[in-house]
């Protein structure tokens, strides 16, 4: 049997999901997270999975896993020490930057400008240059480069970055300076530009290379303790990482890349709910993944997730692709409080986190959250994860007593606040993914999941006006499942930067044929069989004379058939979508991508047994909930014992071991063939 192991770290939880490939069976677990060490959350849940399964660790073949390793060493700004070392003349390049500034017109005066990952007493300029062909117009002065590494040895860097003008075009100066690195600077890291992001644009190619930098020794330290801590255990299976686009990567290609899991955590969840649409008939969805510190939303358009070709977190944004996620400070454990200078009730984005959490976990925790709110009114009954976990009710009520107080206001009326303040939070990252693209968020379902998911999506729904509001099976391990069913993936660039009636499409297919075949070889490497590769390519487009372009997926053969005036053709719609207009200028062909994928795991949803649409059998008890401003009664179902077909009229509540659904007034859920909780109006 092959067992395939996906694991997700959250702020508060670490969520496993374990499946057997061959019977289709599968075990979920869900752990406190461990901040300080996040392997030890990690090694505690799959000590208990295994159990669960009746296997052991050596039993797992392929271990799949998401992580916000290198996200949190960017915002806590924990990264290393980077050298940078540039051609003469561009030793100001990352202070420099780009002229935006966010905010209004006093954004100049109030915005404090972040301090660049490379330091500039820690960038050193070298001799030697690269015109703008690729052809070397001076040769590398070796001398000044070792000069220039020694000096930056001297001042204790912990990670080199290389990026010289024009490398994207021509690399051979950066690995010699890379060579010579690798002897004066032994067991420190170096990132070449010209392999990190070989694309022109001097500022973004640095930019992504330092940051590339900066996590990479925190990333390798991660990933070979995990990986030493596995093999312990007695488990030999492969380590492979998620990446920020919504693939996997090799856990060695982790440690020379690690620009490319800067949003691996939310990754998990956009290629779950992929996996949910695809088995229930939803192909329009709009995700809602509610943890205990944050909210991650996305956008999916027939079954295909939105990507951009910048990553952003925190200040930082980088040039590399990466699955369309906004986030924001709401989640479980988000802080209500009233501040003394407006006295409006806030919530977020402080967050209480796993240490100490919640007032109703009873693990420390004093201030009142939103899971505090929920336990209050009801919403989550007094036991999470199947009964293992308590909730205390009467801390959670003193807990949000102090708003109600400081509001002067009924406790239920303070802590149904706090739950509309959180929604509308969650409401407003949904309109930047979906309105704010050119989307009606009309046309979408919305899937609640993660541990808190649920309890919200049907409340977003009616904000949103997106139907059904969907609550998948084990919505608490989605992001976990999403882990164990994505497939291998990796990508390559090139500058191409022709005016389209200056080039053909033979001329882009052969340059696309080239680079698949380079993509191809690298998941072979990987172990990937030659048979089980597939070659997608991306081709940047815009109008000569702006300064982004819009990403077009293609294949060789829609661009033999079509020629460059079917690409110009949809480019021109796609702009004018999410611009509302078209230019008369000539169009410029500025990238080329080709990705290359592995071959999907085809793990088909497990069918319910068909009820009769009355779910009296899952009922566990009555109960109250407060909603639509009064005490209505309610009822408890478990969720392992519903039916398809079944309809549950809210209020309802449905439980189950990882997470718990909220069906609100004047709404119906109905249970589909593979046990997703459909919710619509009444």
């Amino acid at each position: 049997m092959t067992y395939r192991l996906g694991v997700d770290v959250g702020g508060t939880f670490t969520d496993l999901l374990l499946f057997d490939e061959q019977s289709g069976a599968f075990w979920r677990h869900k752990t406190p997270s461990t901040p300080a060490d996040s392997s030890v959350g990690i090694l505690t849940g799959v000590e208990a999975v295994c159990a669960a399964a009746g296997i052991g660790p050596s039993d797992v073949e392929i271990f799949l896993h998401g992580t916000t390793v290198a996200t949190n060493a960017v915002l806590e700004g924990k990264g290393a020490r980077v050298g940078l070392i540039v051609t003469e003349g561009y030793r100001q390049i990352m202070q420099i930057a780009r002229s935006f500034v966010p905010g209004g017109l006093a954004g100049w005066i109030v915005w404090p400008k972040p301090v660049p990952l490379a330091a500039l007493e820690d960038t050193v300029e070298v001799g030697g240059r690269m015109g703008a062909q690729g052809r070397e117009l001076r040769p590398l002065d070796e001398a000044s480069v070792r000069a220039a590494l020694t000096r930056l040895k001297d001042q204790g860097v912990e990670a080199i970055t290389v990026s010289l003008i024009n490398a994207y075009l021509n690399g051979a100066h950066e690995s010699r300076i890379g060579e010579l690195a690798a002897k004066i600077l032994p067991g420190v890291s170096v990132s070449l530009s010209h392999e990190v992001l070989p694309e022109m644009q001097e500022y973004e190619r640095t930019l992504t290379t330092v940051a590339n930098a900066a996590v990479r020794p925190i990333v390798s330290r991660y990933v070979r303790n995990l990986r030493d801590k596995l093999a312990a255990t007695g488990m030999a299976g492969k380590l492979s990482l998620l990446r920020s686009d919504g693939g996997l990567m090799s856990s060695e290609k982790a440690e020379a890349h690690p620009v490319s899991l800067l949003m691996s955590g939310p990754a998990g969840g956009v290629t779950g709910a992929l996996w949910v649409g695809r088995n229930s008939g939803l192909r329009n969805i709009l995700t809602l993944d509610v943890g205990g510190t944050s909210t991650d939303v996305a956008l999916i358009e027939n079954l295909e997730p939105r990507r951009v070709r910048t990553t952003e977190v925190g200040h930082l944004s980088v040039r590399a692709s990466s699955l369309d996620v906004k986030t924001v400070g709401a989640g479980g454990g988000s802080i209500a409080y009233v501040p003394e200078l407006t006295g409006a009730l806030r919530v977020g984005p402080q967050s209480a986190g796993a240490v100490p959490g919640p007032v109703a976990y009873g693990k420390g925790g004093v201030l009142p959250t939103v899971t505090d709110a929920n336990v209050v009114l009801g919403y989550l009954p007094e036991a999470l994860l199947g009964g293992t976990f308590k909730l205390d009710r009467p801390g959670a009520t003193r807990a949000v007593q102090t708003i109600a107080d400081a509001l002067g206001i009924d406790l239920m009326a303070a802590a149904r606040g706090i739950i509309d303040i959180v929604n509308e939070n969650m409401f407003g990252a949904l309109r930047m993914i979906s309105v704010q693209q050119g989307y009606d968020p009309r046309h979408f379902a919305l899937m609640g999941f993660g541990g808190a998911g649920p309890l919200h999506v049907n409340a977003v729904a009616r904000l949103m006006g997106s139907w059904p509001a969907v609550s998948p099976v084990s919505p608490g391990v989605l992001c976990a499942l999403g882990d164990a069913t994505t497939r291998m993936r990796t990508e390559t660039a090139r500058s191409f930067s022709q005016l389209a009636c200056a080039t053909s499409a033979a001329a882009i297919i052969a340059a696309l044929d080239e680079m698949a075949a380079l993509t191809g070889a690298e998941l072979a490497a990987d172990g990937i069989a030659e048979a089980d590769i597939t070659s997608l390519f991306e081709v940047d487009v815009r109008y000569a004379g702006q300064a982004f372009e819009v990403p077009m997926t293609i294949d060789a053969e829609t661009l033999r058939r079509d020629g460059l005036e079917g690409l110009i053709a949809r480019f021109d719609a796609e702009h004018r979508r999410l611009f509302t207009f078209n230019m008369a200028s000539e169009h410029e062909i500025v990238n080329l991508r080709a990705v290359a994928l592995g071959q999907a795991l085809d793990l088909p949803a497990a069918q319910l047994e068909q009820g009769n649409g009355d779910p009296a059998a899952a009922k566990l008890r009555d109960h109250e909930v407060w909603i639509g401003g009064a005490l209505r009664p309610a009822v408890i179902y478990d969720r392992a014992r519903l039916r398809a077909g079944d309809r549950i009229a809210g209020p309802a509540i449905v439980t189950e071991m990882d997470s718990t659904t909220l069906i609100e007034n004047d709404c119906v859920g109905v249970v589909d063939a593979v046990g997703n909780i459909l919710i619509n109006p009444a």
